[in-house]
């Protein structure tokens, strides 16, 4: 049963979109109303209705006022959910849009934020490309529900089609609407796997790190001209000779000038997979990088604030 309502609805998603759903993306934020939400009976509805309609026509055969009250009540009840379904969806607000960060090939985690209108709307579920995610807004309130985009290929990304339905309170009637965000993600570059480091360029800056106490590397032997206040006299003591802490010494750190203009050979995707392979090794290990586009010139920086921009401009490249 389940799959012959499911075929039907494809069917008319396909055959009838001006009914079912909105075919064009829309701005945000996104009201729901009367106007875009649509009910059914669900399988278990339907079978609900047919043993009401037994019990009505056994009450009405056999004038059982007692069996007659029942039914009026139970079909009361469904008519009741059937509003309850509809208030769930009606006057909820895809107010914004949240995305996170993820290269292409990975799974994009994505926030869409949820406004609630004049009442609390319990057990909304929305469905993306095969997924779902229930939630409840309370009545003013504001709800962020997690879901993952699946990527193929870097730059911005469309958001899909998304489906919200319900079936409170008593899985007798199938409310739903669709939703077409106007946003797109963007998404990174995969970096290649294995290749060559950068070419030098420019002079390694000399980055000397601050010492605080004793804050040595090793302890070696005593050398003519050692400051005595160096001098480890508790360690000395326990030794043939005096031995004297050795403080570490400023450290040759190299930048890497990046320049799209240095790997002519390559296309430029690959040049792009190529860049975003040195930024990340950059980035493990804290490395002042500089990166020149066509159109951009980032300047030097390190931190994840700068891999952010540098693999955001990456991205955004044609």
């Amino acid at each position: 049963m389940r799959a012959t309502l499911r075929r039907w609805q494809e069917w008319a998603e396909r055959r009838l979109p001006a009914l079912t759903r909105h075919k064009r993306p829309e701005h945000l934020p996104i009201l729901l109303h009367r106007r875009r939400i649509y009910i059914v009976p669900t399988g278990f509805g339907m079978a609900f209705a047919v043993l009401l309609l037994v019990m009505l026509v056994g009450s009405l055969n056999y004038a059982n006022n007692a069996a007659l009250l029942l039914t009026c009540m139970l079909g009361a009840a469904s008519c009741a959910s059937m509003l309850v379904a509809f208030r769930s969806l009606n006057g909820l607000r895809l107010t914004g849009v949240r995305q996170g960060r993820a290269m292409a090939g990975e799974p994009l985690a994505i926030q869409l934020v949820f406004a609630g209108g004049d009442h609390d709307h319990r057990s909304v579920h929305a469905d993306m490309d095969g997924q779902a995610e229930a939630f409840a807004v309370a009545a003013h309130g504001e709800t962020l529900v997690p879901l993952n985009l699946a990527t193929v290929q870097r730059g911005w990304q469309p958001l899909p089609r998304l489906k919200l339905w319900s079936h409170w309170p008593l899985g007798l009637f199938h409310a739903w609407s669709w939703i077409h965000p106007d946003q797109a993600v963007l998404v990174w570059p995969r970096p290649e796997t294995g290749g060559p480091p950068p070419s030098p360029h420019g002079e390694a800056q000399q980055q000397p790190r601050l010492h605080q106490g004793e804050d040595i590397v090793a302890l070696r032997d005593y050398r003519v001209g050692d400051p005595q206040r160096h001098v480890a006299w508790k360690h000395s003591a326990r030794h043939h000779s005096l031995l004297v802490k050795d403080f570490e010494q400023p450290e040759a750190q190299e930048e890497w000038h990046l320049d799209w203009r240095q790997l002519p050979q390559l296309s430029n995707e690959a040049r792009i997979a190529r860049l975003a392979r040195w930024l990340g090794e950059a980035e493990a290990v804290g490395r002042p990088t500089s990166l020149w586009l066509p159109g951009e010139e980032i300047g030097l920086g390190h931190g994840r604030s700068h891999y952010t921009h540098c693999m955001n401009a990456l991205a955004s490249l044609p």
